[in-house]
């Protein structure tokens, strides 16, 4: 496919996404109906639909309407490029740019590619960073990977990758992590990855997990556990009796064939309370999602004020449900990829205020600026057990 028809089909893709189609769904759907699309075709179809999802406001104000042919040639035009060399309306390529494509320089809110309800509580949340992160994830997140030290060292890592093409080089959020810079798309099918000396995880997710108090003998739970890429990498720290749960159990589908992958044994349970008490609980609670929007764009334009509400709702349930079942001596770990206070700092407040008894050890917050998704990590204790220690920001 030319460049110009890979624009024609992501058009094609964002008008049925716009329309209310899922756009894993849209994107699927079109692949299906063009067999003559290639490997390469397909992610570059798929990098133009994502690229569009992230700036969906900006675009849309470059090129001159929230359609889809206005957010790829708002993308050409973001980026400075000419679209006259892409909208031919020549074989099948975009119809030729016409006066009815009138550009609008975006501002505020819209040129941070954020929603108007949100704006406020993100610059109360962000204070004087909320225009480099909100900037920040406007752009792809990059590819990172976790080392299994259980099976690898980094450099032993990083060289089997390299013996594949795969070029990654060592990020200073965590230990373990290795950022992609070239042939990311080919680390699925590297021996690296199918023999479990890496997997695919964020380096904040990482540093979340780097920053447990994690040891040999301990019984831990992953209550909220997920696709089960924070249970793995708490595998690797410590020699532990692991467990990992989550209310929609399919989720963790994948889990066990990573868990063999890896080299480490997690056990699944659907109901959690029957094995505690655990040494170590860590929730990492459904929640905005604000801190990933870069990797799940469709999540940012889906959240609304009522569902924020729900999910703080719920979030505070689960807590409290997990701090029930962790031992006199244990700690609770709260956290979440979210970038605002409500759902953060605010819902451990509210925590402590309900149980007296508990204290906030550490909390850090990491940030997109510095390359990872944005996190939210809460350490707590039952009272006398460990001193309070100060807020950490990355």
């Amino acid at each position: 496919m030319t460049p110009a028809a890979r624009a024609a089909a992501a058009i094609g893709v964002l008008d049925r996404y716009l329309a209310g189609e899922p756009v894993e769904k849209a994107l699927t759907n079109w692949g299906r109906a063009s067999r003559y699309a290639g490997s390469g075709d397909r992610a570059a179809v798929r990098d133009l639909v994502f690229d569009a999802l992230r700036c969906k406001r900006s675009f849309a104000a470059w090129g001159g309407a929230l359609t889809g042919r206005g957010l790829i040639l708002g993308g050409l035009r973001a980026a400075g490029h000419d679209p006259a060399l892409i909208f031919t309306g020549q074989g099948h390529a975009p119809a030729e740019v016409s006066d009815a494509d009138q550009r609008r320089v975006p501002v505020g809110a819209e040129a941070l590619d954020a929603p108007d309800w949100l704006m406020v509580e993100l610059e109360t949340s962000l204070g004087e960073q909320t225009q480099a992160v909100l900037t920040a994830l406007q752009k792809r997140a990059p590819v990172f990977l976790r080392v299994n030290l259980g099976k690898a060292t980094v450099a032993e890592a990083t060289a089997a990758l390299a013996a594949e093409g795969i070029i990654a080089t060592t990020h200073p959020l965590a230990a373990t992590a290795l950022e992609v810079t070239a042939n990311a798309r080919k680390v699925q099918t590297s021996s690296a990855y199918l023999g479990g000396l890496v997997e695919l995880q964020d380096a904040s997710s990482q540093a979340v997990v780097a920053a447990l108090p994690l040891a040999d003998g301990m019984r831990v739970l992953d209550h909220c556990a997920g696709g089960g890429g924070k249970t793995l990498a708490m595998a690797a720290r410590a020699r532990m009796t692991l467990f990992a749960h989550d209310i929609q159990p399919r989720r963790m589908a994948d889990l066990p064939a990573r868990a063999d992958r890896a080299g480490v044994t997690v056990t699944l349970t659907a109901a959690p309370e029957m094995q505690a008490p655990y040494d170590l609980v860590l929730v990492d609670v459904p929640c905005s999602g604000s801190g990933s929007w870069r990797r799940d764009p469709e999540g940012k334009w889906a959240l609304t004020a009522a569902r924020l509400d729900a999910l703080v709702a719920v979030q505070a349930e689960v807590v409290q449900r997990a701090a029930a079942m962790v031992a006199a001596q244990g700690t609770l770990v709260y956290a979440t990829c979210s970038l605002l206070s409500r759902e953060n700092g605010g819902q451990i407040a509210a925590f402590l205020r309900r149980n007296p008894h508990w204290q906030l050890v550490k909390d850090a917050a990491f940030s997109p600026v510095s390359g990872g998704d944005g996190f939210y990590l809460a350490l707590l204790t039952q009272k006398d057990q460990h001193p309070t220690q100060p807020a950490v920001v990355f």
